[in-house]
């Protein structure tokens, strides 16, 4: 069984992923209101995407023989001043679920348990990606605000989803 710490730290995870994928389901409707098709399903499949992260969490815990307890999930922002914001606002989401991971894996080690030090591995990884997708989506939104069909180009030719990854945890539910 995980260490105690671990399991609670991972059951506050599973709320923040959750909140991520309410709050990129927000960003998509955004996009998909002001006819953005590519920016919208780009964000759809990210909401999915932290879906998944909150259920690798949850199986783990379910596989660990831990107590899984879902937390309450904040409002999310549904409001953008322009184009650009909803992605700002996904990087810097990115980036505080990255410390959020180095901090699961600090307990991990911490507590010597290496089982889930190793579970944590492949979400360390994972946001490594993700800053970077989301860094580089930003970079082009900002200097494209005005041309908003280079952005749906570059998301066509840029985001289009990946086969899944083998080496992921498995998914509760799946």
């Amino acid at each position: 069984m995980p260490a105690d710490r671990f399991v609670a730290q991972l059951n506050v995870q599973v709320g923040n992923e959750l909140a991520s994928h309410n709050q990129y389901l927000a960003c998509a409707a955004y996009y998909e209101a002001l006819t953005l098709p590519q920016m919208a399903a780009f964000f759809y499949r990210q909401a999915a995407e932290e879906r998944d992260h909150a259920l690798m969490m949850v199986k783990y815990l379910l596989d660990t023989d831990a107590k899984v307890e879902i937390p309450a999930i904040e409002a999310v922002e549904n409001d953008f001043a322009d184009v650009v914001a909803p992605v700002a606002l996904a990087l810097a989401q990115e980036k505080k679920v990255t410390d959020q991971v180095h901090h699961l894996y600090r307990i991990a080690r911490e507590e010597t348990d290496f089982a889930s030090e190793q579970f944590m591995t492949w979400f360390v990884r994972e946001q490594v990606e993700e800053v970077s997708t989301m860094s580089d989506l930003l970079a082009v939104v900002t200097r494209n605000k005005n041309d908003l069909e280079q952005i749906e180009e570059y998301v066509a030719r840029e985001g289009a989803p990946e086969d899944g990854d083998p080496t992921a945890p498995p998914i509760a539910g799946a």
